[in-house]
């Protein structure tokens, strides 16, 4: 990466299990993933490839540099119905048959999107104490409306089956641990402790041990230290993602 980055210093490459994934898929191939390991919006396409056991070659690059040849797609939830639809031999599929769950797929989506990705950076860009407590409150109330859709007896979102709306979540839901090392804890109950609403958080527990679980997730996942400068920027309000532009104006997902 170039110095003129605001991103320059940070580590280069894949660590732990997901510098394995990418040492198994540095061969040429036509299909290109071109990643940054630290995105959390790329971790949702490569989950899905892993899951689907398509083959791809994956490209580390920097996310404010991709490369503008052959025919790219982008975004991330585009990228994992586009996988579903150009690949529909590979299983499992990620979208669910029936239409009423796939329109529940999409609305769910959609949710993650416009309220739990701004209230995670709303929170975690907060400066100062005053008002911290709301971000956290706000951030808690919208995973607990997320949870309380999900299946009653689970594991996954929709049931018994790992899909798009659980991958579409994951990757956030594995980076909470950022909110007890720079703003004084997430705020979740611990167990016993939830008072009304502990059927929800155990609900909440529950799916995050399963997904954490996941070898797809475990192997697009680097080791944590790396990822800590990345989100001390964040914490200090100091990135430069258009992300976290976004959400100092007071914007929604760009």
């Amino acid at each position: 990466m170039g110095n003129d980055h605001p991103d320059a210093d940070l580590y280069p490459e894949a660590t732990g299990p997901a510098a394995a994934t990418v040492k198994a898929h540095s061969a040429e191939h036509h299909l290109k993933l071109y990643s940054g390991w630290f995105c959390p919006f790329v971790q949702r396409v490569w989950i899905a490839l892993e899951e689907k056991g398509i083959q791809y070659q994956y490209i580390e690059v920097n996310p404010y540099r991709k490369p503008n040849q052959n025919k790219p797609l982008y975004e991330s939830t585009v990228l994992c119905e586009f996988l579903e639809e150009a690949f529909p031999d590979h299983t499992p599929h990620l979208l669910p048959k029936d239409p009423y769950d796939r329109a529940r797929t999409r609305i769910w989506t959609d949710y993650v999107t416009s309220r739990i990705i701004p209230g995670f950076h709303r929170f975690l860009q907060h400066q100062g104490q005053d008002g911290l407590k709301e971000k956290q409150h706000d951030f808690l109330g919208y995973l607990k409306e997320f949870t309380k859709e999900m299946d009653p007896k689970g594991p996954f979102f929709l049931g018994k089956e790992f899909s798009l709306i659980d991958i579409v979540i994951a990757p956030w839901a594995l980076r909470l641990w950022i909110f007890d090392h720079f703003k004084g804890g997430l705020g979740i109950p611990e167990k016993g402790k939830g008072g009304d609403d502990e059927t929800v958080w155990e609900k909440w527990r529950v799916w995050v041990e399963e997904v954490s679980k996941r070898r797809s997730v475990i192997e697009t996942m680097s080791e944590r230290e790396h990822y800590l400068p990345i989100y001390q920027r964040y914490a200090d309000d100091d990135a430069q993602s258009e992300l976290a532009k976004a959400t100092r104006a007071g914007r929604g997902v760009p």
